[in-house]
């Protein structure tokens, strides 16, 4: 029986495995043997079974080496050692770290894949040196790759809700508590932020560009400062957990019985300490990265109805944006060690950053307008296509009104029900309902006629204080148009009437911040206009 021995610490393939054939060999021989040999598997509890493995006999191996490792595939088992190195975030400098950190990768995978880690088993040396560890494993086929079926074209949706399935149970049952949670602290992300766009920087000139990572830091800055909240709020509900801190599509395998999920990161458990959307966000911007947004969404919304967690799209889309920043600085790191197609990756991946960036900020949204100009129905569509919160001062005036806070005769401008104070008393309900949505992330629609200067500047400071985007909107129609349809239209919440339609119309100021919208055409058109606005701030 051959068996395969390390020449001294495993510093690079040629050294790492050097199998007896008759006669010493080099990597060359390691690839064109048809045989391997483990001499047993010993688990997290120290037992061994020598004939878990047994021989390997088939096709040469295939050999794939990083700068900290070294995986042979061969038959139906891929073997995993480390390398004897140090860097920044590691320390593989003798057997005995070796040996701990097989043992701990192994446990912490065999939290999603039990059946697919199955043990450290030990190289030894017929001379009498000393063993080295290696993680034994079993071996997938590549089709079975998720992100080879997603390239190849294939209906991944069924494996994606299983996938999603799987991460919620993992997550329900995962390792949490006050040392884990402290990563998921506002401070603790931003710091996460901060340092893999200082990283980047390095960068800026030889692979990136420093307006892209500008615009990234500033949006990413924004999105914190005003959402600590929303943060503290995570924590309480227990959503900081120790994950697979590592969900990429490359090491996931679409088999008979269900989805593996291998290679979580075991390097650094704070890196691992991460808030669920976090996790799964991982997930998301890899299918977004291979070019299908579509699978993103879809394994979200899998994700959101398999663990029934209440996460704001914009928290999502910030993650899945935190996410591609990290493989962005893996992707420039790589670009040192001689890969120079890595720089286009980096580029890409940050484009992805920036794309989802803009498209997770938080805004205000105000939609004003007179009475019968369609605003309700406006805000109603964009409400639709945004996921934005829609707060009317119809809605909450009507409410205020049965709870007894305001009362009055209706359809009285500046006077009853539409008093000073009354009015005064809706709009301090609609701004402090706003700034709780913001506060937690989502975006808000105010529909009312804002006619007031000091409520519209009010809007302003909110926006502001919330770190939101804020957008100022007001529909315009003819009068005559604005008139018929209060004389037409259904049940309503609005109490005004065409007289009052017809004083507002007069007394109607608009600032120049604020965009006119046409609403005297299809809703779809002023929507589209709105959108619009959105990308150009």
């Amino acid at each position: 029986m051959h068996h395969l021995y390390y020449r001294g610490s495993p510093d690079s393939a040629e050294e790492a495995f050097v199998p007896v054939l008759g006669k010493e060999s080099t990597l060359a021989a390691v690839k064109e043997s048809q045989c391997l040999d483990i001499c047993g598997v010993a688990d997290e509890h120290g037992a061994v079974d020598a004939n878990q493995l047994g021989a390997h006999c088939g096709a040469a191996p295939q050999i794939h080496e990083t700068h900290t490792g070294i995986v042979i595939l061969i038959g139906s088992r891929a073997y995993k050692v480390k390398k004897a190195v140090t860097t920044d975030f590691l320390d593989f400098s003798t057997v005995e770290l070796r040996e701990r950190a097989c043992n701990r990768e192994v446990f912490l995978n065999r939290r999603l894949a039990r059946d697919s880690y199955l043990g450290v088993a030990h190289l030894t040396d017929p001379a009498g040196g000393s063993s080295e560890p290696v993680i034994v494993m079993r071996r997938y086929p590549d089709s079975a790759r998720l992100a080879t079926m997603v390239r190849a074209g294939v209906d991944v949706e069924p494996n994606l809700a299983a996938i999603a399935e799987a991460l919620a149970v993992f997550h329900a049952a995962a390792d949490r508590g006050a040392p884990i949670s402290e990563s998921g602290t506002a401070n603790a992300v931003s710091a996460r932020w901060e340092e893999n766009l200082t990283v980047l920087a390095g960068f800026v000139g030889s692979v990136l560009t420093d307006q892209t990572l500008h615009e990234i830091r500033s949006l990413s800055n924004e999105f914190m400062r005003g959402r600590h909240s929303l943060f503290a709020e995570r924590i309480e509900k227990g959503l900081i957990v120790d994950g697979h801190g590592d969900l990429m599509a490359e090491d996931i395998f679409c088999v008979p019985g269900g989805a593996v999920l291998l290679d979580c990161l075991e390097f650094d458990d704070h890196l691992r300490y991460v808030d669920c959307a976090d996790d799964a966000a991982f997930l998301a911007m890899d299918l977004a990265s291979l070019g299908r947004d579509d699978l993103a969404e879809y394994f979200i919304d899998q994700y959101t109805q398999s663990s029934a967690i209440d996460t704001p799209q914009s928290l999502w889309h910030f993650y899945v944006a935190y996410r591609a920043v990290v493989r962005a600085k893996v992707d420039c790191i790589r670009f040192t060690q001689g890969r120079p197609a890595s720089a286009d990756a980096a580029i890409a991946h940050l484009e992805l950053a920036h794309r989802y960036l803009r498209a997770g900020a938080v805004r205000l949204i105000r939609i004003g307008g007179g009475p019968g100009t369609g605003k309700t129905t406006l805000a109603k569509a964009l409400s639709e296509r945004t996921g934005a919160q829609v707060i009317s001062t119809d809605a909450v005036r009507r409410e205020l009104q049965e709870q007894g806070v305001i009362a009055g005769e209706p359809g009285i401008l500046d006077g009853g029900l539409y008093s000073t104070q009354n009015v005064a008393a809706v709009y301090e309900t609609v701004l402090q309902r706003a700034r709780k949505f913001l506060a937690w992330g989502q975006s808000v629609i105010l529909d009312g006629t804002w006619r007031d200067p000091h409520q519209q500047e009010r809007t302003r400071d909110l926006a502001c204080q919330t770190h939101a985007v804020l957008h100022e909107f007001e529909c315009h129609v003819p009068l005559s148009l604005t008139q018929n349809r209060i004389a037409h239209r259904g049940p309503t919440l609005s109490d005004a009437t065409s007289d009052i339609a017809a004083a507002l119309d007069v007394t109607a100021r608009t600032s120049d911040t604020v965009l006119r919208i046409d609403t005297n055409r299809p809703v779809a058109e002023s929507v589209a206009q709105i959108e619009a606005a959105f990308r150009l701030s």
